[in-house]
């Protein structure tokens, strides 16, 4: 199983970014996935989470109202849209996928057990 994020860089605050994290190995449609972000010195952190076939999303108070998650029909590719992005967005942004199904989209790094490569966002003020 392979998480491969992208579509992280460099912009200036108040721009957008979308990150994109394609799932292969296995179908995700019947799990969580979700985003966690790691800025430097700090623990890693949930960002965003997306039930099962779409059916839900979960936001941290930090972005919300920012960022959108999404995914595809399939299941297998999950996006962060991110907007209005402020210089504390800067972290290493990291996909992750649930093992199994859930009802209810977790925010703790335990609940998920396949992670990307994560992807470098830098927010320049």
């Amino acid at each position: 199983v392979q998480l491969q994020a992208s579509g992280g860089g460099l912009v200036q605050t108040g721009g957008s970014l979308r990150l994109s994290c394609a799932a292969s190995g296995r179908t995700f449609s019947n799990n969580v996935m979700g985003w966690f972000r790691q800025a430097p010195g700090k623990e890693r952190e949930f960002v965003a989470g997306i039930k099962w076939r779409a059916t839900g999303t979960y936001y941290a108070e930090s972005v919300k109202g920012r960022f959108t998650i999404s995914r595809d029909n399939a299941g297998n590719t999950v996006y962060l849209q991110m907007n209005s992005l402020k210089p504390e967005d800067t972290a290493v942004y990291y996909c992750a996928a649930d093992a199994r199904w859930r009802a209810e989209v977790k925010n703790a790094r335990e609940e998920y057990a396949y992670w990307g490569q994560g992807t470098q966002v830098t927010v320049s003020s």
